[in-house]
């Protein structure tokens, strides 16, 4: 039986094999997430593990599609972190509204929709329905310290 004081997210999370990281400190002069209402806007998130990027470069050149789309889920699980900062409890999250995700793409590369699917699949195992979103998969030609991702979310909460 899950205890009182137990997130049922964060217990699924467990489950698929992750633990909720600290927020990732940003980068610049802005927040991980604030909140509007019944929502809650998170900063773009990179593929920052444990303080540090870990992978660098291209999405298509130094970086292939499924490593890209594996940094991808690191930043949708960044994501929850900031989210849970700026919200208190996971559990209070309705639905992923909407998810954003840039790519730094080698000029030839045009799949970034499957990297995407990195974090947007991570959102459908956690969250089940209420983890389906609307999205955009962007191809940029560069992102902060070289990250091959960064993804933003939106999602309502209760």
């Amino acid at each position: 039986m899950q205890e009182a004081n137990s997130s049922r997210v964060e217990a699924r999370l467990a489950e698929l094999g992750h633990e909720l990281p600290a927020v990732a400190k940003p980068v610049a002069a802005y927040l991980p997430a604030v909140t509007s209402g019944n929502y809650v806007y998170t900063s773009g998130q990179l593929p920052i593990i444990k303080g540090e990027l870990t992978v660098a470069g291209k999405v298509g050149a130094e970086v292939s599609t499924e490593v890209a789309a594996q940094q991808a889920q690191v930043c949708a699980l960044n994501a929850l972190a900031a989210i849970k900062a700026e919200i208190g409890d996971l559990d209070r999250i309705k639905r992923i509204v909407k998810v954003v995700g840039f790519v730094s793409s080698d000029p030839a590369f045009t799949a970034q929709p499957g990297v995407i699917n990195g974090a947007s699949e991570f959102f459908g195992e956690v969250f089940g329905d209420a983890g389906l979103h609307a999205r955009s998969a962007v191809g940029v030609a560069a992102l902060p310290l070289d990250a091959p991702v960064e993804v933003e979310v939106i999602a309502e909460f209760e």
